[in-house]
């Protein structure tokens, strides 16, 4: 399986600004794919992983230099309860990259996406957080499945939609030892986290951690972007800022459904430059 660039991911997100891929549910139900599951887009990984390979390759064709895995609600736990035991859920979180990095080819960065306890449970709670969940206790839960993308080989790991400072710790342990970069990125209310942390606090967590090579926000309303961004760049250290807000549409947690339609077009082009502006590279 060819590589991405030789440009280590970090080295280029301090040199220039690199375009994200977009939602990959949104592109993959624009293809026709029916994601009204538990394991949203991972179930594919298995039912139909060409259909994941070509919304990869439409986001790459789009002009994409990262690509997020589909392995955001992927879980060992999730996978068992369709009957899949450790090794077949190994090599599904395996395919998750091998998927990207085929349709991106040596030219695109790939990103294993590592969503949140609160995805897995497929209820919303990831837009809550506060699970009842000790760090221990969430880091141990995220441990197995940071290792199986790991060892696929993806470019980061995407530590994203993390609703409260508790998982971003958890999960920054439970990364420690995996032996890639990772950045962090929150979902947001105004300027605190879900769970209601003041985001200074939070995105604090990645201040001196090496391992950490951008911070930032995602799954939230593009005008809460902008605050989230000046305080992210100052409370972490200077590190590079993430921002991959909503379109403007509404997630319907019961429903497994996008609501409403987008606010957030091309015509705001100057909206993301000012991000570009206030830290996000």
């Amino acid at each position: 399986m060819t590589g991405g660039p030789a440009t280590p991911l970090a080295q280029a997100l301090a040199q220039r600004v690199l375009p994200l891929d977009g939602g990959l549910s949104n592109q993959l139900e624009e293809q026709g794919c029916e994601l009204s599951d538990a394991l949203w887009s991972a179930r594919l990984l298995a039912d139909d992983p060409g259909q994941i390979e070509a919304a990869h390759a439409a986001y790459a064709r789009a002009g994409a230099r990262v690509l997020i895995t589909s392995s955001y609600q992927a879980s060992f736990e999730g996978f068992a309860r369709r009957g899949l035991g450790p090794r077949s859920a190994r090599e599904l979180f395996a395919r998750s990259v091998a998927l990207a990095r085929a349709a991106g080819g040596s030219g695109v960065w790939v990103a294993g996406s590592v969503g949140p306890y609160g995805a897995v449970l497929a209820d919303g709670s990831e837009y809550r957080g506060r699970y009842g969940k000790s760090v221990r206790e969430l880091a141990g839960f995220h441990r197995p499945r940071i290792a199986a993308l790991a060892a696929a080989g993806p470019d980061v790991l995407a530590l994203e939609t993390v609703p409260d400072t508790a998982e971003a710790e958890a999960l920054l342990r439970a990364a420690a030892d995996c032996g890639l970069p990772v950045w962090l990125s929150y979902t947001v209310a105004g300027a605190r986290t879900r769970a209601g942390q003041p985001l200074q606090e939070a995105f604090a967590l990645a201040r001196g951690n090496e391992q950490v090579i951008a911070v930032g926000v995602n799954c939230c309303r593009s005008e809460e972007v902008l605050p989230a961004v000046r305080i992210a760049s100052r409370a972490a250290g200077g590190k590079p800022v993430v921002v991959y807000p909503n379109s403007g549409e509404g997630w319907d947690a019961e429903r497994h459904a996008w609501t409403g339609r987008p606010t957030f077009t091309a015509s705001h082009a100057a909206e993301a430059a000012e991000w570009v502006r206030a830290g996000a590279p």
